[in-house]
Parts: C-alpha cells; sequence; structure tokens
C-alpha cells in the first residue's frame, strides 16, 4: 500500500511513517500542510492519505478541506482522517465529497487510536481497499444525536448495537461475534436498520454507513 501522510507534528510525522514502514507499507510523502498534501497526492496517485484535520497556518479545517479536494479529485485515494477531538461536522462534509454522495474509501480517527498499532493499520487497510473505520467514540456522538431524526429513534437498543458496529466498518461475521449471535441474526438487524431508515436496496454498499450517518444530512 502506498501512503501520503498530512501532519504537522514532525514527531508524529515520522513516528506514523515508521509505524506503516514496519508493517511493510510505503510511505510515498510526509508533508506537514495541507498545500503540499495536495501536491503530493498530485504527483504520487497513493492508495490512501492520513490527513490531520488541523494543519497550519491556522490550525482549523485546513486538513478537512484538502481531504475532501482529494476525495473529489482523487476518488480512488482512501482518506483516513485523524483528529484530537471529536468533530462529527467533519465526517459529514468528508462523507458528502464523495462522488455520489457516498461514503467508500473514508474513515475518522482519534489520535489516541494511533496507539493501538494493529488497529490504526487495519483501518488504513479498510480505507484505501474502499471500506469505512469510524473511531467508536465518533460513533457513539454521532448515534446520541442521531436518535432525534426521523426513523434512528424508532431503532431498538440491539439495532443500535448492529448500527455501530457497522459504522465502525465490521462485517457481518465480525458483528455476530462481537454481540454472540448468528450472521443470520445480524442479516435480520440490518434489514430492519434500512427498513426503518428508509434506505432502499442499492447496488452500492454505502448504506451501511448512510444508516449510522443518516442524521448528518438532515
Amino acid at each position: 500500500m502506498r501512503i501520503v501522510i498530512a501532519e504537522d507534528s514532525a514527531v508524529m510525522r515520522a513516528g506514523l511513517a515508521e509505524i506503516l514502514a514496519d508493517s511493510d507499507h510505503e510511505v510515498v510523502a510526509a508533508v506537514g500542510n495541507a498545500d503540499d498534501l495536495l501536491a503530493a497526492v498530485d504527483e504520487h496517485h497513493p492508495d490512501a492519505a492520513v490527513v490531520d484535520v488541523r494543519m497550519p497556518p491556522g490550525y482549523t479545517d485546513e486538513g478537512l478541506r484538502a481531504a475532501i479536494a482529494i476525495r473529489r479529485n482523487h476518488p480512488a485515494t482512501g482518506v483516513l482522517m485523524f483528529s484530537q477531538y471529536i468533530e462529527t461536522r467533519y465526517t459529514a462534509d468528508l462523507l458528502g465529497a464523495a462522488p455520489g454522495g457516498g461514503a467508500a474509501g473514508v474513515g475518522y480517527l482519534l489520535k489516541d487510536r494511533v496507539a493501538d498499532v494493529d488497529e490504526f493499520v487495519e483501518a488504513l487497510s479498510r480505507v484505501a481497499a474502499g471500506g469505512t473505520a469510524l473511531d467508536p467514540e465518533v460513533v457513539t456522538q454521532l448515534l446520541g444525536a442521531s436518535r432525534r431524526t426521523d426513523g434512528l429513534g424508532t431503532l431498538t437498543a440491539r439495532e443500535r448495537d448492529v448500527l455501530a458496529l457497522m459504522a465502525e466498518g465490521r462485517s457481518n461475521a465480525a458483528i455476530a461475534g462481537i454481540l454472540v449471535v448468528s450472521e443470520k441474526s445480524v442479516e435480520k438487524y440490518i434489514g430492519n436498520i434500512f427498513s426503518k431508515l428508509g434506505l432502499p436496496p442499492s447496488d452500492a454498499d454505502h448504506r451501511r454507513v448512510l444508516a449510522v450517518l443518516r442524521y448528518l444530512g438532515s
């Protein structure tokens, strides 16, 4: 996997590069600001970009805006945002930037999650392959807010549990293992979720994530 890293802290940048190199991935560029990030993606066309939300010069949403541009102009590049803060509106903006409004190839992790190297690398690999990876803490906040919107308030407690795991990018088999139920039961819960949220069948798998992020479009 070929990766670009965008992080203003030189220490964090070097640490991420070392983690990924030790996992047999190639870091083709490691930069400290959004302009250099965009230039690096244009030059290298990486499989994935790891992007800090806040970068110079303003330390507000420079990384986010660059990530949105990458999603629009380089749809084959997965984008994994990471931040010290839970900022759900950034997740909405990033998902909305995908072609067709889909959610493939995107993730949002808290920086603390990088301490678990295996989890971080697995999440990045999932994003590069076109999947999703949302931090459980982010999902918790999304679900808390989403219960106020149409459909989501009708979900049962178990359906909300399934929804949270779906948003983290877990497969049906993984959800079944975590909740100690059968895969058939998981399929039934997911079917109920889609039905209650008014998400019809489609060729894309984006509705798995759109289900948990539904309130973001309201």
